[in-house]
């Protein structure tokens, strides 16, 4: 192995050469081939360790028939939710020893989901993640042809297709039974897009609380997530706060919190005292949220255990061919803050507090 000038790195002849054996054992160990006898396993450890031998990946990848790289398709990642889930993704793909090659899509469309999975099975990825949030994006994923394995996050369960999503209809319900504890029965909400599973399910566990508790369900109103449309709706709310036909509204359930931060900004404008006059909710559990007057409630999405049931999924679907069609659901958690009557804790055994944390006022 030596020479004149810089040493040359390792091979694997060099490592057979010194465990006494021949280039396809070696290559056996380094896939964990089953038919290597435990003493031969140890003695090609022991020179690969004692060279200090790495891997060619390339030819790694030849042996294992394994590149060792998922796919992510992710759309919307400018927004707080996507950028989170595809943080969690990328570290739990670490954690597994795995890189992770991401492929934006600029348009929520079929043609472009469909470019998207032939770049990535051109980079030779062993699986993908696609995020989908959108109703017609999940569609279109069911009618493609999947040449490896896939998973959906946020994609929602209604189709034969293994998905990780949390679940949007609970913590949606947990809110508004928050609010319906502290006596508000005028609860209005500003929604997403109605084009988001998310948002579908937030607006149906707000009206579903409502209808179970025997109270009239008032129009929604509609945001696209930005700040900017939580204001507008937030002044809407102001002026049937102050003297708008029908019952006045005196809480108010934002699909997420960037929507609640611009509600809140309307109220102030317009002089109305929070939660005193009107409480507000949001869902998401921003960082920015626990900081703001008042502090406010929201639902925390564990964007961390979305990432890693993503990952341990796909890795499951990859390492055990034609495993059934999983369905995993994570848990999401209200957080009570001052936003809505002084951060009061929801009573015990209500719909709630199951998905209650134990979190103060402000943090």
């Amino acid at each position: 192995m030596d020479g004149a000038g810089e040493r040359r790195p390792p091979t694997m002849a060099d490592v057979a050469e010194v465990a006494g054996v021949s280039h396809q054992t070696v290559s056996r160990v380094l896939s964990d081939h089953p038919n290597v006898r435990e003493a031969t396993r140890v003695r090609v450890l022991q020179a690969i360790a004692e060279l200090g031998y790495r891997p060619n990946s390339a030819a790694r990848t030849l042996v294992t028939r394994r590149s060792r790289t998922l796919g992510v398709v992710a759309a919307n990642t400018t927004l707080f939710g996507p950028a989170s889930i595809l943080a969690g993704l990328e570290r739990a793909a670490r954690q597994e020893d795995y890189l992770v090659a991401s492929v934006g899509l600029e348009e929520l469309t079929e043609h472009a989901l469909r470019k998207a999975l032939e770049r990535l099975g051109s980079w030779g990825v062993d699986g993908v993640v696609v995020m989908t949030p959108h109703r017609h994006t999940v569609a279109a994923l069911a009618r493609l042809p999947q040449p490896f394995p896939i998973v959906t996050v946020e994609g929602g369960h209604d189709l034969d297709l293994p998905g990780v999503a949390v679940d949007q209809f609970a913590g949606a319900r947990a809110i508004t039974a928050h609010l319906l504890s502290l006596g508000h029965t005028t609860i209005w909400h500003v929604a997403g897009p109605g084009e988001w599973i998310e948002a579908e399910g937030r607006l149906q566990g707000w009206r579903a609380e409502l209808e179970a508790a025997g109270l009239p369900v008032p129009p929604h109103l509609t945001g696209d997530w930005s700040p900017a449309s939580g204001h507008a709706a937030g002044r809407l709310v102001a002026q049937a706060f102050r003297g708008g036909a029908g019952p006045r509204p005196t809480a108010v359930f934002a699909a997420n919190d960037h929507m609640a931060l611009g509600v809140v900004r309307a109220l102030n404008e317009a002089g109305v005292r929070m939660p005193a006059e009107i409480a507000v909710a949001g869902f998401d559990d921003l960082p920015e949220g626990a900081y703001i007057t008042p502090p406010l409630t929201t639902v925390r999405q564990d964007f961390t255990a979305v990432g890693r049931a993503g990952i341990d999924l796909l890795l499951r679907l990859i390492d055990e061919p034609g495993t059934p069609v999983s369905h995993v659901t994570i848990a999401p958690h209200l957080v009570v803050r001052a936003s809505t009557a002084g951060g009061r804790r929801p009573g015990p055994g209500s719909v709630a507090a199951r998905f209650s944390d134990a979190v103060g006022p402000a943090r």
